[in-house]
């Protein structure tokens, strides 16, 4: 029996490309030290009108990838953080989850990897992305993000122009997000998810109802630091919020990544 660990790692290195594009391409405009290396401690980035400019290629802080050269082709288990197996690691007392909620998830325990909607190549939502470890490619203009995630070609827009979230929503694996900013912070509100998603390969979730902050910040060139709000009183008792810390992936580039392609994940899962 492959335990969660050794199945979601055997997941993400089958789904991984084996061909790769402008993997030594040095990134311009970045801030770097006298022996050419990029000054993370440096100052962050401003837009034109003295905002934080998040803009720029992230993955999760505690990933440590193989060498960018061999990316996807010689590396057998990819690190992973500990809120790809458990969105709530570091929260005391775990998720404050209702007694069915609870008894669902516990249900789920035995083919937690086979039916992980992502094991059969569909979406993470945001937050679960941002806890992955392919690369997230943001674009930012004065009135919303773009953000990019590698998986499967997805994208994900968070609209700051004024619009408030929509009254009648369809749901969907991103939700709809808009966002406001408080300082140097945005804060980002969404809701409108599907009822089948889940925050991570143990089975945890949300529901439809659930209403999801997320306040970004970028303290300097080299952090991004995402503090995550879900609220959602037909699945929990209460609020709760887990942080996540992102790094920029520098002097390299995005690869194409179909998990729909030729998909080997699930005859390698054991159920």
């Amino acid at each position: 029996m492959m335990t969660p660990m050794r199945m979601i790692s055997v997941a993400v290195f089958l789904a991984a490309p084996v061909a790769a594009q402008w993997l030594n391409l040095p990134t311009p405009g970045i801030p770097r030290t006298a022996d050419g290396k990029p000054d993370l401690s440096a100052a962050s980035p401003k837009t034109s009108g003295g905002k934080p400019d998040f803009s720029g290629m992230w993955i999760p802080r505690d990933i440590l990838p193989c060498d960018i050269k061999d990316r996807g082709v010689q590396c057998t288990e990819l690190p992973l953080t500990p809120q790809v197996l458990n969105f709530a690691a570091g929260l005391k007392n775990g998720l404050p989850y209702q007694p069915w909620a609870a008894d669902l998830v516990k249900s789920r325990a035995k083919d937690v990897a086979y039916i992980d909607p992502h094991a059969h190549c569909m979406p993470p939502n945001f937050p679960r992305a941002w806890a992955f470890p392919e690369t997230e490619k943001i674009f930012q203009t004065p009135t919303q993000l773009v953000i990019l995630h590698e998986f499967n070609a997805s994208y994900r827009q968070i609209f700051f122009d004024g619009r408030k979230l929509p009254e009648d929503m369809l749901a969907t694996w991103n939700g709809y997000s808009v966002a406001h900013w408080e300082g140097d912070t945005l804060v980002v509100e969404s809701a409108g998810y599907r009822d089948d998603s889940w925050l991570d390969t143990a089975g945890n979730f949300f529901s439809s109802e659930a209403r999801v902050t997320e306040r970004i910040r970028r303290p300097n060139f080299g952090s991004l630091d995402i503090d995550v709000t879900v609220n959602d009183a037909k699945v929990f008792t209460e609020p709760w919020t887990v942080t996540l810390h992102m790094r920029p992936l520098l002097d390299t580039e995005m690869i194409d990544f179909m998990c729909q392609e030729n998909n080997k994940d699930i005859e390698h899962l054991v159920r």
